[in-house]
């Protein structure tokens, strides 16, 4: 899957940033990345990125600054500068991508207001599919940054053909710090966009994958809008087993079980275990309209009979009946990664809590101002007060 990738905000950058490092480490040159932002210490503190591919907008008005938490004017200043935002990606060219990826937070206000403008004028311009990676808040960090993920939300859900939502509350880390936590989400969320990647791209030479997942399956799977949520889960291949008299006496007394059959389960408990276990956005796996899996590692633990199984199962757990399903044989890991794609979920919990905090934020944002406008008229009807002249 050919990722034409933007980084919007600082969130999105350093996300973007991390996934460039990732795909430069695994020999692949098909990724295309810009980022953009409004403040310029967060452009400069890219590492993998190329100063070429960083933009700048909003000097103007924001000085290089930021927009702080202000998403209003962020989609403002996208909207004045979306020429140039544009002009940057023809630069690098499309021809060859497979769609476009924004990734940006959705609580700030560079990426969660450019991130809708940019989504809207991608959308019209190119017959490529658009995706946003969309870091929703967590709720500690306020009713502002809240108030502005639901605003995006909203707007995004017009524009892309799956908003991939990542919750930060649901993956916050014990014992490490705020900072430290978010590192490690970015981690998480660009171990997961490496797997996609891999979909459709030419395998390791003398390697073929049993049941091969394109491109057009990830596109087919993320047709149609809607929030999408992922499942990851690994298993170390690791070292053989030992064998020893308690090893012995245990054959004696279990089943024989095939090597073909050990990997089979091993696989399908692997995809279960993606699907159940923590999800980008937790959300009820049974809403999910469709579903895609992906399975990669050494050739030797793969086996078609286990992804048929999970397949099979996963078709069971969802509301519709798409599921796709697929291997990439690779000897570049000590891994076997299973993906699971959740696409068009409805059952989401945290989306639905976000709806009722901005509403209930609205509300006290009006009855403040309300209270501020009739303090202020107060002032002036007081008859003591003279006019200067």
């Amino acid at each position: 899957m050919r990722f034409f990738a933007i980084g919007f905000g600082q969130a999105g950058g350093k996300i973007l940033d991390l996934f460039v490092e990732n795909e430069k480490l695994r020999g692949s040159n098909t990724l295309k990345a810009i980022a953009i932002n409004t403040a310029r210490t967060d452009l400069m503190g890219l590492r993998h990125i190329p100063p070429k591919n960083r933009i700048l907008i909003g000097q103007t008005t924001v000085k290089g600054h930021g927009v702080g938490t202000d998403n209003k004017l962020g989609a403002k200043i996208a909207q004045e500068e979306i020429d140039t935002v544009l002009n940057a990606i023809d630069e690098l060219g499309t021809h060859e991508i497979d769609a476009f990826l924004i990734i940006s937070g959705l609580g700030g206000g560079t990426g969660s207001g450019g991130s809708p403008v940019l989504a809207k004028y991608l959308s019209e311009m190119y017959s490529e599919p658009v995706y946003t990676i969309g870091v929703l808040p967590a709720p500690e960090e306020g009713k502002l940054y809240s108030l502005n993920a639901a605003r995006s939300m909203i707007t995004l859900m017009k524009y892309v053909d799956s908003l991939i939502l990542v919750d930060n509350g649901a993956w916050r880390f014990e014992g490490l710090s705020l900072k430290e936590s978010y590192a490690k989400i970015n981690e998480e969320i660009v171990r997961r966009l490496a797997v996609l990647a891999r979909a459709g791209e030419p395998i390791e030479e003398g390697l073929v994958g049993e049941m091969v997942v394109d491109s057009s399956e990830v596109i087919n799977t993320l047709k149609g809008g809607g929030i999408s949520s992922i499942g990851y889960a690994t298993l170390p291949v690791g070292e053989k087993k030992k064998s020893g008299l308690l090893s012995i006496l245990r054959k004696k007394s279990t089943p024989v079980v095939t090597a073909e059959e050990d990997r089979s389960t091993r696989i399908a408990t692997l995809v279960r275990k993606a699907a159940l276990g923590r999800l980008t956005i937790p959300c009820n796996v049974g809403s999910a309209e469709r579903a895609l899996v992906l399975v990669a590692g050494p050739p030797e633990h793969l086996d078609r009979k286990g992804l048929e199984k999970a397949k099979l199962w996963l078709e069971e757990q969802i509301s519709g009946v798409e599921v796709r399903a697929g291997d990439y044989p690779t000897r570049r890991t000590k891994y076997i990664a299973a993906l699971v794609v959740l696409a068009n979920v409805t059952d989401i919990p945290r989306v639905k809590q976000l709806q009722k905090l901005a509403s209930d934020a609205k509300e006290e944002v009006e009855i403040a101002e309300k209270e501020r406008i009739e303090k202020t008229i107060a002032l002036f009807e007081d008859e003591d007060l003279e006019p200067l002249f």
